[in-house]
C-alpha cells in the first residue's frame, strides 16, 4: 500500500464514517473512530460521550466565541483549558496510532495532525443537505423536524473546531487529496475509489 494512513474528514449525515469503516475492512487495516475516542477516554479521563462532541466540535458556532470560552477556562489541566488538553491528547493519540499500524482515521483534524507524513491520504466526503437529511433520518434514527438546521449547526461546529485548532478552512479542497460526493457517486463506489488510489 503506498499510503498506510487514510483519514476521512465529512459533513455530518454524508456517510463519510460508513465510507472509512467501509475502506479499512476492505484493505484489511485498523478502523479508528470510536476506537479513538476510547483511547482518548482513557488517556484523559474524560468520559467518551464527551470526548465525542468536544474532540471535534466547538461549543459554539462563533470562531471568536469558542477562543474565549477556552480562553475563559484555561488552569483547568494542567494550566490548559479543557478543550486544549483534549485537543493535545487527541492529537498524541492520533502521531501515536498513526506510528503503529496502518488504519483509517475518521475526523478530529486527523488530516492536519498528520500533514507532515507523506504516507497520509486525506479524503474529504460530502452531500448536498438533502440527502444528508435523508441519511440522519433512515440511517441515524434523528427524526428532527429542521433536518437542514441540524446539519447547518454541526458543519458550522466542525468548521469552527477545526479553524480554532488548524488556521485552516474546514472541507477546503487543498487541505485533501480528494473529495467525493456519496450523493453522486454512492458510498460503495467512493470506498473502490479509495482503495484503488491507496493500494
Amino acid at each position: 500500500m503506498k499510503k498506510r494512513i487514510i483519514t476521512i474528514s465529512r459533513e455530518y449525515g454524508s456517510g463519510g464514517r460508513l465510507v472509512g469503516s467501509l475502506v479499512a475492512e476492505k484493505l484489511g487495516v485498523a478502523f479508528y473512530d470510536k476506537a479513538l475516542v476510547k483511547h482518548v477516554a482513557d488517556e484523559t479521563g474524560f468520559h467518551e460521550k464527551y470526548i465525542e462532541q468536544q474532540g471535534e466540535y466547538a461549543p459554539t458556532k462563533s470562531l471568536f466565541g469558542f477562543a474565549m470560552t477556552a480562553k475563559g477556562s484555561a488552569g483547568a489541566m494542567n494550566g490548559l483549558s479543557a478543550n486544549d488538553y483534549l485537543w493535545i491528547t487527541q492529537s498524541d493519540v492520533i502521531t501515536q496510532l498513526a506510528e503503529k499500524e496502518p488504519c483509517v482515521i475518521v475526523g478530529r483534524c486527523a488530516d492536519y495532525i498528520l500533514r507532515d507524513r507523506d504516507d497520509v491520504f486525506n479524503v474529504f466526503i460530502h452531500a448536498p443537505y438533502t440527502a444528508r437529511a435523508k441519511r440522519i433520518r433512515e440511517e441515524y434514527g434523528d427524526q428532527t423536524e429542521n433536518a437542514q438546521a441540524l446539519l447547518e449547526d454541526k458543519d458550522k461546529k466542525r468548521k469552527v473546531y477545526y479553524k480554532h485548532y488548524t488556521g485552516r478552512e474546514w472541507g477546503r479542497f487543498q487541505n485533501y487529496d480528494l473529495a467525493l460526493n456519496t450523493e453522486t457517486i454512492g458510498l460503495e463506489r467512493c470506498v473502490d475509489i479509495i482503495c484503488g488510489i491507496v493500494k
